[in-house]
């Protein structure tokens, strides 16, 4: 193979993403990150700094507070009557390795689901999270947020449960709860870069050991220790759903970097889907990074990736 053809294989990613993948590793390359990470303090140096969040004129956002936690509803302002026949919603369940509490992002992630044809309202609970709050806070609080949608008056086939992260994770623990439970299943799963094995075994986690930006590279990062399961077996399927039974699950869409060290952990939870006999797709992002979906309409990439979450959430 000459030097021309090695230089054809490499991803061709547009230069916006490249510019973020740089940065990203930049940040990420400071000594002593891990410490920060895990005991809250990069959390809350976050929450200090980040700029106030408003809402586009066309929406109204509630705060909605539940023992415990709190959750942010997003709605359309000519929303209908409780009384009168809803339109879908989306739970979002937001990333951060379940130690980092929701961000400006999410609001902004929110307002793109809500804008999709469909006009859906998105429900954005602010989940609790470790060190504090250990497993099973974030579910338990998943769960609870699901529960209000319902005594909100949506059914089940009306609600996608969505999220990115830990949060993708999450969204699959809390299907798998509410199918083990007898209760009714939502309609759609959106799974970004999903975490779905903290065990951290999958085959990427040593091929992409090197090449991802935001984890590579260092054995302090999350994906290696947190605080969320503590003692507790990582391989419990609610803790990490990629050891767990797919079986009877709703349509799902997982999209993850090819440059990922968790990219083992949609491949081998899509893969254990389809052969349960669920509906799934599959979309691995030639040379993007972790979550690049944050890049919404700023990158050719995360572009993409969300008209595919729009056709996926309208295709009947």
């Amino acid at each position: 193979m000459n030097k021309r053809e090695r230089k054809q294989e490499k991803p061709q990613i547009s230069l916006a993403a490249l510019v973020a993948r740089d940065a990203i590793a930049m940040a990420t390359s400071l000594h002593g990150l891990g410490p920060l990470i895990q005991d809250g303090t990069l959390r809350k140096r976050v929450a200090e700094t980040e700029h106030a969040w408003h809402c586009p004129k066309e929406f109204q956002m509630e705060t909605v507070q539940m023992p415990g936690f709190s959750m942010e509803f997003l709605t359309h302002r000519e929303e209908q009557p409780q009384s009168e026949i809803r339109r879908e919603a989306v739970l979002q369940l937001h990333g951060g390795g379940y130690i980092g509490k929701i961000r400006n992002a999410y609001r902004d992630f929110a307002v793109l689901y809500a804008r999709f044809p469909g006009e859906r309202a998105v429900l954005s609970p602010d989940y609790r999270v470790a060190p504090e709050d250990p497993f099973p806070a974030a579910l338990e609080d998943a769960c609870a947020a699901y529960h209000w949608l319902l005594e909100k008056g949506y059914t089940g086939d009306q609600i996608v449960v969505a999220g990115d992260s830990a949060g993708g994770g999450l969204a699959l623990a809390l299907a798998f709860w509410l199918r083990d439970h007898g209760e009714p299943l939502p309609k759609k799963l959106v799974l970004m870069s999903p975490w779905t094995d903290l065990t951290a075994s999958g085959e990427s986690y040593q091929t992409n050991f090197e090449i991802d930006p935001l984890f590579g590279n260092s054995r302090e990062s999350m994906i290696y220790s947190n605080a969320y399961y503590g003692s507790l077996d990582p391989k419990n399927p609610y803790i990490s759903p990629l050891f767990g039974d797919f079986g009877g699950l709703p349509p799902m869409l997982f999209q993850v970097g090819s440059t990922e060290m968790l990219l083992s952990d949609s491949v081998e939870a899509a893969q254990k889907a389809k052969n349960a006999g669920c509906e799934v797709k599959l979309s691995v992002y030639d040379g993007m990074f972790h979550v690049f979906q944050l890049g919404m309409n700023r990158m050719k990439e995360s572009r993409e990736a969300w008209q595919e979450v729009e056709a996926f959430l309208n295709h009947t």
